[in-house]
């Protein structure tokens, strides 16, 4: 897949990855909520916390009392465990962009 058949992944995918690029980070993440706020978030370890940036993304939206999830886009280093967003919002899309920017839906 090269593109996202809804725009709003897209700008999803734009954030994500230019976070990712100011940053330098390994991964990044953008989430979509049910009201259309966007939230970013890059991947963090530390002595005591380590989390991908998917777990990152999501513990910043939650702090703004999100009540749902409509997408997520995670750019870089893809991530295997999306149950943070899948448990909190069943229906949540969830996309990987690679470096050359390749998307796959994680879910």
């Amino acid at each position: 897949m090269n593109s996202f058949d809804n725009p709003e992944d897209q700008k999803l995918a734009t954030l994500a990855s230019s976070t990712l690029k100011r940053t330098g980070a390994t991964q990044s993440a953008a989430l979509r909520d049910s009201t259309g706020r966007t939230y970013v978030a890059i991947a963090i370890a530390s002595p005591s916390l380590t989390l991908d940036a998917i777990q990152a993304v999501f513990t910043v939206a939650m702090a703004s009392q999100i009540s749902g999830i409509e997408g997520v886009v995670v750019a870089g280093v893809a991530s295997g465990d999306t149950s943070v967003i899948t448990t909190h919002s069943p229906a949540a899309t969830i996309f990987h962009i690679d470096e050359s920017g390749v998307i796959a839906a994680l879910r």
